[in-house]
């Protein structure tokens, strides 16, 4: 059945024949093939970036079983005359292989023709994708597919010194920063930049939250310039929406993530134990706190400093428990004699009040020391 386009057309033409002024039939035959070839190349023109790269791989392959069948001798094998090809196509032309008869050389002037420009017209689709990929990526409109990473919400100076410490502490361990900036704040090796909201669920999948180290919450930097002084609740209450939606996306991938979040008014630290949040930044807290202290005890705030810091040298490290330490206090002394003083278990810090205690099977124990003496700890532990 002819399509409806063409029926009037046809009508036209078997008029015209009737009339005996030319042959309707094989003309009309002709102009049905060519509005069909003409379909056809349009399709072929909307997928040509689809089929360009499986195009010219085709093309050289059969370019190199062509040269193969008709200079067998000088091309011995087909892996020579597909090295023959690229070298041409390439227009590089070692020279160590050339056709030697008239229709291998027809053959070699047939590929420049068509072929020289197929492979620019590929090298370009190639620097334009890369070129893409980075404007992507530049504004976090990529998926990070990674894992074991440290996501970071909210741009502020405060996450720009998280990000020097992690890449202090560790080189390798990629970071992801959730943010609404048109393009990356800083631009690092392992740093990746992910725009959107991250109350928005899309938003923390692309920051492949299921997979992440863990996270921390920073306090929204405009909300702190603008309404701190007017109404504060607003601060900590964005951050609450963020942890909400993190542990919501926990619970519904059953997933168990650790979650850091910055507090500005401590009071609001128990609306966020209730989302499930792991560990606290009471920020206004600790200021205010080392500001009065160092009024009592001068030089207290560099103490503060140091403990925080990592600037001396020393710093504060989670270590595994031995088997030989039943109490606090073996534990104690065994790591003074080899540098380190234990601090804390969790979040206890009471360890000199309770040194006769039995530790708990599921002690978390953090030393102060260097490097290098968490190193030999570390390897002792191991063995």
């Amino acid at each position: 059945m002819v399509p409806a386009p063409y029926s009037i057309l046809i009508l036209i033409w078997r008029s015209l024949g009737n009339i005996k002024i030319i042959n309707v039939d094989f003309w009309l035959g002709w102009l049905l093939v060519g509005m069909k070839i003409k379909k056809i190349l349009y399709h072929l023109i909307m997928l040509r970036d689809k089929i360009l790269v499986p195009f010219v791989l085709l093309y050289i392959l059969l370019a190199a079983l062509g040269i193969f069948w008709i200079e067998p001798k000088t091309f011995k094998s087909y892996i020579t005359s597909i090295y023959w090809v690229l070298t041409t196509l390439a227009t590089v032309g070692f020279g160590d292989y050339a056709p030697v008869t008239d229709a291998g050389k027809i053959y070699t002037i047939f590929l420049y023709i068509t072929g020289i420009g197929l492979i620019s017209v590929f090298v370009g689709k190639v620097i334009n994708t890369v070129y893409i990929i980075d404007k992507l990526k530049v504004g976090g409109k990529m998926k990070y597919t990674g894992k074991h990473h440290i996501i970071l919400i909210g741009w502020s100076p405060k996450t720009k010194l998280a990000v020097k410490e992690i890449l202090k502490t560790d080189k390798k361990t990629d970071i992801v920063i959730i943010d609404n900036l048109e393009k990356a704040p800083i631009s690092e090796e392992h740093l990746f930049y992910v725009r959107g909201d991250a109350t928005d669920e899309e938003t923390l999948m692309n920051a492949n939250l299921p997979k992440a180290k863990g996270v921390i919450i920073f306090a929204d930097q405009v909300a702190q310039d603008n309404f701190l002084t007017k109404d504060p609740l607003l601060v900590d209450g964005k951050t609450l929406l963020v942890a909400t939606a993190i542990t919501t996306l926990e619970e519904k991938l059953k997933k168990d993530i650790h979650v850091t979040a910055e507090v500005i008014n401590e009071n609001h630290i128990q609306l966020f134990k209730h989302v499930q949040v792991d560990e606290f930044i009471p920020t206004q807290e600790m200021i205010s706190h080392a500001a009065v202290r160092s009024l009592f005890s001068h030089g207290v705030t560099h103490m503060y400093s140091e403990l925080m810091s990592t600037q001396y040298g020393d710093s504060m490290y989670e270590i595994s428990k031995k088997k030989e330490w039943k109490t606090y206090r073996d534990a104690f002394f065994d790591l003074l004699n080899q540098g380190a003083t234990l601090v804390a278990d969790r979040g206890d810090m009471h360890i000199n009040q309770k040194l006769d205690q039995m530790i708990p099977e599921d002690a978390q124990l953090f030393v102060i020391c260097d490097k290098e003496t968490i190193s030999q700890l570390t390897t002792h532990v191991e063995k």
